[in-house]
């Protein structure tokens, strides 16, 4: 029996999320052995470059690279990540082989227990494009960075550090917290990050992947990855600016929604964009220069 060996990081959403990918592998053949192989990133072991005072929460490569080196010494086969947790541009040594069936892609309003949400006055979030989306919803309220793991965030929520918080609800979910959330934000009101609710499996370029992959490969998510990414990409998203993008499909059909934000010039911008699935990239691109010809 091939042993299949799957990288991913320590905490217990990743873990969670990495015995989902496993779990399909194994429903649809049964003669692969998945093995999990939990690895340390630095951005586990060091929060301190996401500063949220500087704008810095992009810098993504930090929760990968060590992924990314397991993969290149073949310590493991693939590895798994949330898409929103991936640099925007990617080694052609290590491609992202597949894109597994989207979760919610929607942020989560958790409030503290006998709080409720117009007695709100600090919230915690952690990316400019949370806080700045956030703070046109709840105007009277303020909002701070907060550090940590979800359950870290819990913690400190329950402890009555923060009135409230936001997160992912496609994570929540995946820990079994759906409990927790107080309400959904929709698509409208708060432009999910790029990628958000996919996990991705990164491999090697050489790599012979094509018994398995096809239990992971939704081609609807990937689509709609492409376009979001191409975005992203387009606008530096992932460094230090603020954007947030969502796509969906219907039929051939693809229609995307963008924001864009920069702090220090003051504009919030949102667009929207729709075309042949076809050209998920290019119409990725479209949008993200038409929000680009709007700020100057």
């Amino acid at each position: 029996m091939k042993i299949l060996r799957f990288g991913t990081r320590k905490s217990a959403l990743a873990l969670a999320q990495t015995h989902l990918i496993m779990d399909a592998v194994r429903r649809a053949h049964p003669e692969y052995q998945t093995e999990l192989v939990p690895i340390v990133t630095t951005g586990d072991v060091n929060m301190k470059p996401f500063s949220e005072a500087s704008d810095k929460f992009g810098i993504k490569g930090l929760f990968t690279q060590e992924l990314e080196q397991a993969l290149l010494d073949g310590s493991i086969d693939a590895a798994v990540h949330s898409l929103k947790d991936v640099p925007a541009a990617v080694s052609a040594r290590l491609p992202l082989i597949a894109f597994y069936h989207r979760d919610d892609p929607r942020d989560a309003l958790v409030l503290r227990e006998g709080m409720s949400a117009d007695r709100v006055s600090l919230i915690g979030c952690s990316s400019a494009r949370r806080r700045i989306q956030i703070a046109e919803l709840f105007p009277a309220a303020r909002v701070e960075p907060v550090r940590g793991n979800v359950e870290t965030r819990l913690r400190k929520l329950d402890e009555g550090q923060f009135d409230a918080l936001v997160l992912a609800a496609a994570g929540l979910k995946r820990l079994g917290l759906e409990q927790r959330i107080s309400r959904f934000l929709s698509v409208d009101e708060v432009v999910p990050a790029p990628g958000q609710g996919i996990l991705a499996v990164q491999g090697r370029a050489e790599g012979e992947y094509d018994g398995w992959l096809d239990a992971l490969r939704d081609a609807d998510t990937a689509d709609c990855a492409k376009a979001e990414r191409a975005f992203s990409s387009r606008l530096n998203g992932g460094c230090a600016a603020p954007v947030g993008a969502f796509a969906h499909i219907t039929g051939n059909t693809l229609v995307m929604k963008g924001f864009f934000a920069d702090e220090a010039r003051g504009f919030k911008l949102r667009g929207s964009v729709t075309g042949p699935r076809a050209r998920a990239r290019e119409l990725g691109i479209e949008l993200a220069d038409h929000l680009l010809e709007e700020a100057r």
